[in-house]
């Protein structure tokens, strides 16, 4: 007797049609900025064509720590994408919490896990633990509040204790750009964007009340993170060119027994 096979259903709903990125976001300053190109690289692309309807491995999921000063609106940035919702009651996040948010990127499967950490200095060595194996961190600060913006520094080096600096994409941020007068906020960018440039980091400035920039911000973080994982996968030994495609993810037995067939007769 023959046994049908049941088709294997997907546990997960698909993407949310407002999560495809099929353009790379546009950077928020080009003065702090971590590239300025206009599209993804060409390497990148040419793997996602190749790969469009499989899953991809390695960078299915990338980790994203936000840290930053107590009350600067970490918790309230990751609503406002999340959740398109906004909590004037503030609650002191306790540890750590997160949030998993799915994309589609040139076609291919892809999410951020957003760690949101406590602020509070009785919390500091609990959060930290969560640090390491992080892609991307999100270093936040209150553009009404100088010294948060000073605090960014202590917060950086924290989170590069658990982390290879070399692998980690950097993003400043302000937040309630809504409560910034123009004349206040013009000083305090000028500060910021100097220190994201030390820092080697990406600079933005947005509002969670009123929901500006907030999308295109971690459309951003979701472009990059993205790109720069696809890259690192295709520099490794798992990676191979036919021609001119890339494929990513390719089994290292091919390529073993690709390389012995290119051999000449006179090596074998």
């Amino acid at each position: 007797m023959s046994l049908q096979r049941k088709p294997i259903m997907s546990v997960l709903p698909p993407v949310r049609k407002d999560r495809i990125i099929g353009q790379l976001p546009k950077c928020f300053n080009k003065s702090a900025a971590l590239h300025t190109e206009n599209e993804f690289h060409s390497k990148v692309k040419t793997a996602c064509q190749q790969q469009r309807t499989g899953t991809v491995g390695r960078f299915k999921i990338s980790k994203v720590i936000v840290v930053g000063d107590l009350a600067v609106g970490k918790t309230c940035l990751i609503n406002r994408f999340c959740k398109d919702a906004f909590d004037k009651n503030y609650k002191a996040t306790i540890g750590v919490d997160f949030e998993m948010e799915r994309f589609e990127v040139l076609g291919v499967p892809f999410s951020l896990q957003l760690w949101d950490t406590a602020g509070q200095e009785r919390f500091k060595c609990i959060a930290s633990t969560y640090y390491r194996g992080a892609q991307a961190v999100i270093i936040v600060f209150d553009l009404t509040d100088v010294a948060s913006l000073d605090h960014t520094r202590q917060w950086l080096e924290d989170a590069m204790k658990e982390n290879d600096p070399t692998s980690v994409l950097l993003f400043l941020v302000g937040t309630k750009k809504d409560l910034s007068s123009p004349a206040q906020y013009s000083l305090i960018e000028q500060d910021a964007i100097k220190l994201a440039d030390q820092m080697k980091a990406e600079y933005w400035a947005l509002s969670a009340l009123t929901g500006e920039n907030v999308r295109e911000f971690f459309f951003r973080v979701a472009s990059l993170t993205f790109e720069a994982n696809v890259m690192a996968e295709l520099e490794k030994s798992g990676s191979r060119r036919i021609g001119e495609v890339v494929k990513i993810n390719s089994n290292p037995n091919n390529l073993h027994a690709a390389s012995k067939k290119k051999q000449p007769n006179c090596c074998q």
